[in-house]
C-alpha cells in the first residue's frame, strides 16, 4: 500500500464552494494507492493519516492536474508556409479551398509511419507534461482513409504506455473531405468514415466520436449520419461547430446528448439553450481564435447566463493552433475572451474532465485520482496572469 501526505499547502480544490477556487488555506491532502482519501485544513487532519510519509509544500499552491480536452497532436509534417500565407492576407477558408489546410496535413500523415507519428507526438506530449498535464484527449482526422485513421488512433493509444499520462481518443473521420472524394462527401461518409469508425470500435481504439460541421467540411445531415452510427455503437459524441459560420451544429450535437461542443464563435441562443438542456460542455479554443486572427468572440456572457459549463483547451494542431501550452491557453482565454482566472482554471480541471465524460479527476476530493500539480505561486490567478512562464514545482500522477 502506497501512501503520502502533503501538508502546508494552499489548495485550490476546484470543488464548487463559497470560497473562490474552492480554496483551502494551510491545507493537507492524504493519498493512498493512487487515490485522494482526505483533503482539508491541517488542523482537521485525522489520526488515520497522521503516520503517512509527509512532504511539506512550504506554502505552495496545489491544484488538480491540468487536463487538455481537445487536441490533434498526432500528425505528420507542419504548416508553417500556411502561417505565412495567412499573414499575406489569405483566410483560413481560402487556404483550405486552395488545397492547403487539413488536406495538406493528411498527405503528410498518410506518408508517415506509426513510429514516426509517435515520435512527433511525444515531443508535444512532453511539453504538456512539463506544465503538469495528467490527461489529454487526442483526435484522429488527418488520415481520411480507414488505414490512416486507425494508425493515428493506435499511436494515440501507445502514448500512455510511453509517458505517465492518461489519454482519451476521439474518432474524427468526419474532419475534412479528402481530395479523392471532393464533391462526393456523402460517398465519403458511407464508404470510408462509417466503416473506419466500425473498425476502430472493434479494435477498442475509440472513446468518443467527433466531427467538423462547417461549410468547408460536413453538413449537419452528414454529421447526423455519423452520430447515428456512434449512438448505435454506444459511443458518446462531441462536435467542432460554429467556428466559421452558424450551421446549427451545436443544436444538432446537443440533440445527440453531446458531452461537448467546441469552438462556438458563431453560436446562437438556440444552440446555447440546446446545450444547456443536454448538459453539453462548451469547449473554447483561444489558440485557434488567436492564430486565425478571428474577430467574432464566442458568446461567453450568454453561456454564463444559461449556465453552460465552459472548458478551455489548446486545440494543439499543425494549422490553426500550433499551441503546446495549456497555461498560455488559460491566459488567452482571459485576455481574449474575458474569462476570469477562476473560470480558466476550472476550464482546464473540473470542466475539462466533464468535457471528456470523466468523473474521476479534475478536482481535489476524496475518491478521485491523485493527479495533482504543485506550483511556485502565491495565488491561483497567477496561473492565468503570467505569459510564457511555467511555475510548476511538482507533478503528481496517480499518487506518484
Amino acid at each position: 500500500m502506497q501512501t503520502a501526505l502533503f501538508t502546508n499547502a494552499r489548495i485550490a480544490t476546484m470543488t464548487p464552494s463559497t470560497a473562490p477556487y474552492g480554496l483551502i488555506e494551510d491545507g493537507a491532502v492524504a493519498i493512498e494507492d493512487g487515490k485522494i482519501i482526505w483533503a482539508g485544513t491541517s488542523g482537521e487532519l485525522p489520526d488515520s493519516v497522521s503516520n503517512f510519509p509527509q512532504q511539506s509544500l512550504e506554502g505552495r499552491l496545489m491544484t488538480p492536474a491540468p487536463i487538455d480536452c481537445h487536441t490533434h497532436i498526432v500528425f505528420g509534417g507542419d504548416r508553417a508556409r500556411e502561417f505565412e500565407m495567412r499573414l499575406e492576407g489569405a483566410s483560413y477558408e481560402e487556404v483550405a479551398r486552395a488545397g492547403g489546410g487539413i488536406v495538406s496535413t493528411v498527405k503528410a500523415t498518410r506518408a508517415a509511419s506509426e513510429d514516426d507519428l509517435l515520435a512527433g507526438a511525444l515531443k508535444r506530449v512532453d511539453a504538456f507534461l512539463a506544465e503538469g498535464v495528467s490527461l489529454i484527449e487526442i483526435k484522429s482526422g488527418y488520415g481520411l482513409d480507414a488505414e490512416t485513421e486507425l494508425k493515428m488512433l493506435r499511436v494515440a493509444r501507445r502514448i500512455k504506455d510511453m509517458r505517465p499520462i492518461n489519454v482519451e481518443t476521439s474518432f474524427l473521420g468526419a474532419h475534412a473531405i479528402p481530395p479523392e472524394y471532393i464533391g462526393r462527401a456523402d460517398a465519403y461518409i458511407d464508404e470510408i468514415c462509417i466503416p473506419a469508425l466500425d473498425q476502430a470500435h472493434v479494435e477498442g481504439l475509440v472513446d468518443a466520436v467527433d466531427g467538423f460541421c462547417e461549410g468547408i467540411a460536413f453538413s449537419p445531415a452528414q454529421i447526423g449520419r455519423v452520430f447515428d452510427r456512434a449512438k448505435h455503437l454506444g459511443l458518446p459524441v462531441k462536435l467542432h461547430a460554429e467556428q466559421l459560420s452558424n450551421l446549427h451544429g451545436a443544436a444538432l450535437a446537443a440533440g445527440y446528448g453531446a458531452i461537448s461542443v467546441d469552438h462556438l464563435e458563431y453560436l446562437d441562443q438556440a444552440g446555447i439553450d440546446a446545450m444547456a438542456k443536454a448538459g453539453s460542455v462548451a469547449v473554447l479554443l483561444p489558440g485557434a481564435y488567436y492564430t486565425l486572427r478571428e474577430t467574432r468572440l464566442p458568446p461567453v456572457a450568454a453561456l454564463r447566463e444559461t449556465k453552460v459549463p465552459i472548458a478551455i483547451a489548446s486545440d494543439c494542431n499543425p494549422g490553426s493552433s500550433p499551441l503546446t501550452s495549456l497555461l498560455l491557453a488559460m491566459n488567452m482565454a482571459c485576455t481574449l475572451f474575458r474569462l476570469t482566472p477562476e473560470e480558466a482554471l476550472a476550464g482546464v480541471t473540473r470542466v475539462a474532465a466533464a468535457a471528456l465524460g470523466r468523473t474521476d479527476c479534475g478536482r481535489i476530493a476524496p475518491g478521485l485520482r491523485a493527479d495533482l500539480a504543485v506550483w511556485d505561486v502565491d495565488h491561483p490567478a497567477e496561473l492565468s496572469y503570467r505569459i510564457g512562464f511555467n511555475p510548476l514545482h511538482q507533478r503528481i500522477f496517480g499518487g506518484s
